[in-house]
């Protein structure tokens, strides 16, 4: 069996060991605020924020509801733009993109998954697993199908294969989104609440498959308000009113 949760190498500049744009780290956000306009008044969800992430680091995002932490992973996927200020990705500068060129950048560069699955309902789990391959015409196709039934063997859902995700459980199509956020072997797995709407033990059984996605060089960041998971991630980044803070509530800089 092919392990395909091993990550590739993020290319780097051979010449000063840095990505593209003059970043040192896999993702840098500099001086990053969002600042969104309602009906009653701007809201500002991000402040001056300076997060630094390197290869292999399973960080955690923790806060309260409005403090900015989905925000900021929208930031980081490129699902949102800054209203001021850099986000670095793979030495990609993700706010210079168009549309277009950040929905391949985003399928190649970084698997997403979030707190409701988000699966699509007429597809089986192995042709959902497929799409992204086939979105960014990644790998040759006779190679997509033997990936995407690899990948469901690595979370354990081989037998399910042909199935659609109502036919399984909540946890099990959370399997399924992290196998599918897996197709383009992306470097960075993008995490919103991924436990959120799950029971302990399930919760926990996705945990671990995280840990493992980093023992094999992945890069997760994982919103989440789970403080027992919070406590077995490599690093934490707490967000208050927008701004990142350390554990005393004090504001810093990355």
């Amino acid at each position: 069996m092919f392990n395909w949760l091993k990550r590739k190498k993020s290319s780097t500049n051979a010449s000063n060991g840095r990505y593209k744009n003059g970043a040192k780290h896999l993702i840098e956000l500099r001086n990053v605020s969002k600042i969104y306009e309602t009906a009653a008044g701007n809201f500002t969800a991000l402040k001056d924020v300076d997060i630094q992430v390197d290869p292999g680091e399973f960080v955690a995002v923790i806060g309260k509801s409005g403090s900015g932490k989905s925000t900021l992973v929208n930031m980081i996927t490129g699902i949102d733009r800054p209203t001021s200020g850099q986000v670095l990705v793979g030495g990609a500068a993700v706010q210079t993109l168009s549309e277009g060129q950040i929905a391949v950048w985003r399928g190649k560069q970084i698997g997403v998954v979030f707190q409701f699955f988000q699966l699509m309902p007429t597809l089986t789990l192995l042709e959902n697993i497929m799409l992204p391959m086939d979105f960014c015409n990644m790998y040759a196709l006779r190679e997509r199908k033997e990936r995407a039934m690899d990948l469901l063997a690595q979370v354990e859902l081989t037998p399910h294969a042909h199935k659609l995700p109502s036919a399984i459980s909540g946890g099990e199509q959370q399997r399924v989104a992290i196998a599918r956020a897996l197709a383009n072997d992306p470097p960075i797995i993008a995490a919103d609440e991924p436990t959120g709407n799950l029971d302990t033990a399930t919760a926990d059984t996705i945990f671990k498959l995280f840990e493992r996605l980093v023992e094999n060089g992945k890069t997760i960041l994982m919103v989440t308000h789970d403080m027992d998971l919070v406590d077995r991630a490599g690093r934490t980044i707490k967000l208050v009113d927008g701004r990142v803070v350390d554990g005393a509530g004090v504001q810093v800089s990355g």
